[in-house]
């Protein structure tokens, strides 16, 4: 059994869902301490995160990644218990494996590796681990940003441990997200009976116009980078229950995953205008998860893309698609950001699993990032 196989499975057996830890950070602050790796615990509200950092020169190489998971969903639909890993043709299951304990795995032993050969090595590798990644993201890797910016500790490269890979380790990277903007909007009416509209006012129908208009806007065509904004409805409840009441209010929930050719600005004002246009009585609240980042090619692209050829000997697609990551906490401060981990095809599945010799791989590929960009010290 390899070191990388296991730790992950190790840090799997740890029932470790949102906001827990189980124990996980403490786990690596005991693993990477030998290393010469200074563990700070930071706990804010009922959220573990850790930064483990060893050098205290520039620049910073950062390990950044959450030891949360998502919820097992029922436990009779799982081949095998979640959280007792196990490992079958060829396969490590487990929650988890694949987002994102496999990658912390992968760094931990990367690490080992990369400074038993490079015991003076440049600059400095850190740790910033979260347990509210797969949460509301409020009390994790935001708070410890914040912390470090007081502190005036900077970032330079971080490597984000969170499933970008499609068929193979590597054949994707991601090098930018694009930003989420939530929007919950109250619509205001009067309830009555559906056989006297005229002494009613439905909300439903006042919106409808509205929103049939958002939804068949085209925002922008994006850029090279990133595709097109997307406006999403995500949830839409009124009514009472009953089939025969006119509902007196109506909540829509709904979403923008947003280019750079938009900003937070410019799309609250365009779907503001359209509800005062339309001339409803309303309420909006907005919630931005994140604004979009990319991070061109430049010095961790380039050792990630070569490091990933060496090892696997694919062609790396970079990508902007998918969700939100906490890369979009990390990214404003001036740090590249990129994300590189295992497939993502059964991530919050039942049945989550990697392939321990992917697993195996990135811990290679991420020693091999390492070497490019904290070489041995010379002299």
């Amino acid at each position: 059994m390899s070191a990388t196989l296991d730790l992950a499975i190790d840090l799997i057996s740890r029932p470790s869902v949102t906001p827990l830890d189980e124990g996980c950070q403490q786990l690596l602050a005991d693993r990477l301490a030998p290393l010469g790796f200074v563990a700070e615990h930071l706990r804010f509200g009922d959220v573990d995160n850790i930064w483990l950092r060893r050098g205290t020169t520039s620049p910073v190489f950062c390990f950044a990644g959450h030891t949360d998971v998502v919820p097992t969903g029922p436990l009779d639909a799982w081949d095998s218990h979640p959280f007792q890993p196990e490992i079958r043709d060829g396969m490590l299951y487990g929650r988890g494996s694949a987002d994102m304990k496999g990658s912390i795995a992968a760094f931990a032993i990367a690490c080992e590796t990369f400074v038993r050969e490079n015991p003076n090595h440049q600059g400095s590798i850190a740790f910033l681990i979260t347990s509210d990644e797969e949460g509301p993201s409020i009390n994790g890797t935001v708070k410890v940003v914040e912390w470090l910016e007081q502190r005036n500790e900077k970032i330079d490269w971080c490597l984000v441990g969170e499933p970008s890979s499609t068929c193979c380790v590597g054949d994707v990277v991601k090098n930018g997200r694009r930003g989420s903007l939530n929007g919950i909007l109250t619509v205001i009416g009067r309830q009555g009976h559906v056989a006297y509209p005229h002494l009613a006012d439905n909300p439903i129908h006042r919106a409808a116009p509205a929103l049939a208009e958002l939804v068949s806007i085209e925002w922008d065509k994006g850029n090279e980078f990133f595709p097109p904004t997307s406006f999403q409805i995500s949830n839409i409840k009124g009514g009472t229950g009953a089939n025969n009441v006119i509902p007196g209010t109506m909540t829509v929930e709904f979403n923008f995953r947003f280019s750079t050719e938009q900003t937070e600005a410019s799309l609250r004002e365009q779907v503001e205008a359209i509800f005062q246009r339309h001339g409803f009585k309303h309420e909006l609240k907005w919630t931005l998860s994140g604004n979009p980042f990319l991070t061109a090619r430049g010095d961790l692209v380039t050792a990630s893309v070569a490091a990933i050829q060496a090892v696997n000997g694919v062609s790396t697609e970079l990508s902007t698609a998918g969700g939100t990551s906490d890369g979009r906490f990390i990214a404003p401060t001036g740090a590249q950001v990129m994300e590189l981990g295992p497939v993502n095809k059964t991530i919050h599945q039942i049945n989550e699993c990697v392939a321990v010799d992917d697993l195996n791989a990135l811990t290679i590929i991420y020693q091999k990032i390492l070497e490019r960009l904290l070489p041995e010290a010379k002299g």
